[in-house]
């Protein structure tokens, strides 16, 4: 069934999500720290056995030069400038096999798939740890170091992927130039902070985003994982204030205020996951030229594969 509004009124709907007024000067300095350990990229083949795409194992340095791990995939016998797509996972997922995920590099682009740090047990594997402890949290990530913005889980990851970004630029095989994102879910709303974060990249794709609207998202559905926002504040019942201070650092509406790459976004008008409202928040905000998909009928699997082929009709555009 339909879980927010009609579809008239989400092309209304404006959200009422603030921004601190140190958003900008916050995230100069994160990506300042992140940037003052060396990228140190390494990338090794695999041999997967496959005959039409060569498989890489890639790490580079994160947040706090932490090791983040990805995939690169590129056509077999590439040898480049590609222009290329940096791809973020989904909630609970990592970057899975290798073998895994062969779409863009079968369309001819340079494929950078991130791990997601401290993911991947719950629908595929992942390999990056998240070090960095935290204060009280419900299960999950969406309240790992909610008690500063300087702690919080999301400012490692948001600052990982930048760093996948500029790894994937670092790499001979790719074109500099010709950079898009993508991700469906939380890798949508990971796409959208780069976006935001990544003044020149081509294009940015964002289907089904999360981490978008938290204030509204937290109290507008009870499903994971926005709801784990909801379990955390219901005990710690003085903090709400706070958290959603902490969180609007975060949000993929201030983000999407401050994206300049042209930008495609899908939502479900039936997806209780991410409230097709809270993607239309941060679709109105969107400050470069965008456009956005609906899909009356489907929940949190969005479009699908029809999701990949506007992404690919997108980047045909855009990374050229």
């Amino acid at each position: 069934m339909f879980t927010d509004m009609p579809e008239t009124a989400l092309r209304d709907h404006r959200s009422t999500q603030t921004e601190p007024d140190d958003f900008d000067a916050f995230w100069a300095v994160t990506l300042d720290q992140t940037r003052a350990h060396p990228l140190d990229v390494r990338i090794e083949p695999v041999d997967t056995g496959l005959t039409t795409v060569d498989v890489y194992d890639v790490t580079f340095a994160g947040w706090a030069g932490q090791p983040v791990r990805a995939w690169l995939r590129v056509p077999a016998g590439a040898t480049g400038p590609l222009p290329a797509v940096v791809q973020f996972v989904g909630y609970g997922g990592g970057r899975g096999a290798a073998v895994e995920n062969l779409f863009w590099s079968a369309a001819g682009y340079a494929h950078l798939q991130m791990d997601t740090r401290g993911q991947g047990s719950g629908w595929s594997r992942g390999d990056t740890p998240d070090p960095d402890g935290s204060g009280p949290a419900h299960p999950g990530v969406m309240t790992r170091g909610i008690d500063s913005r300087e702690t919080y889980y999301y400012r490692r990851v948001f600052a990982d992927a930048v760093r996948a970004v500029e790894a994937a630029r670092s790499l001979d095989l790719v074109d500099a130039t010709r950079v898009g994102v993508v991700g469906g879910s939380q890798g949508g709303g990971i796409a959208l902070a780069v976006a935001a974060l990544v003044p020149d990249l081509s294009a940015v794709a964002a289907y089904v985003p999360f981490l978008c609207d938290f204030r509204r998202a937290s109290v507008i559905t009870d499903s994971d994982p926005y709801k784990e926002i909801g379990r955390y504040l219901a005990v710690h019942r003085h903090r709400a204030s706070s958290v959603h201070e902490v969180l609007s650092y975060f949000d993929g509406v201030n983000f999407a205020k401050r994206a300049l790459a042209p930008a495609l976004f899908t939502t479900a008008l039936m997806d209780p996951t991410c409230p097709p409202s809270t993607v239309f928040g941060a679709f109105h905000e969107y400050r470069g030229a965008a456009e956005i998909t609906v899909w009356p009928y489907n929940g949190h699997e969005g479009g699908g594969v029809e999701d990949d082929l506007l992404a690919l009709a997108l980047f045909r555009r855009t990374l050229v």
